[in-house]
């Protein structure tokens, strides 16, 4: 293949629709719009969620519950997952991010003791459950909260 031989993919362009331009174009005159109502005026059309006058769904349903907006998302991870390490390595957020065991971490990471731990590890994390912090002290490890 040489360069004055690329094409772009079949059907990666199309060519704009120009409304407006007389009849033979098929989109002349009232340039697919149809006659009068609301969409064929400019700036017509109806809002998001609007439902032709009945009871929109979002009026219709019941409203329950709450968000919390301060709420923190922890990245979590299993200590099964913490084997992949060797013997006597520090565990810290950085680590987890650099080697993809998490990939987005909003507001920390959470230890769960998912699966049996089998190497000594030091592990730090913004938090951890009860049983993750009994299994690592049991493998011989530690825990630091950041």
């Amino acid at each position: 293949m040489k360069l004055h031989e690329l094409k772009p993919a079949e059907g990666s362009r199309k060519v704009r629709n120009r409304v407006g331009r007389g009849i033979g174009t098929g989109n002349g005159k009232t340039s697919g719009r149809g006659h009068k109502g609301q969409n064929a005026r400019s700036g017509g059309g109806v809002r998001p969620g609007f439902e032709g006058g009945q009871n929109p769904i979002f009026r219709r349903l019941p409203k329950r519950g709450f968000t919390n907006p301060t709420r923190k998302e922890f990245a979590i991870v299993n200590l099964d997952t913490l084997n992949r390490f060797d013997a006597g390595t520090e565990v810290t957020p950085e680590l987890l991010i650099e080697t993809g065991v998490v990939k987005n971490v909003k507001d920390g990471i959470k230890i769960l003791g998912n699966g049996k731990l089998e190497k000594q590890l030091t592990v730090k994390a913004h938090k951890f459950s009860a049983t993750a912090v009994e299994a690592i002290e049991a493998a011989g490890g530690k825990t630091e909260v950041i």
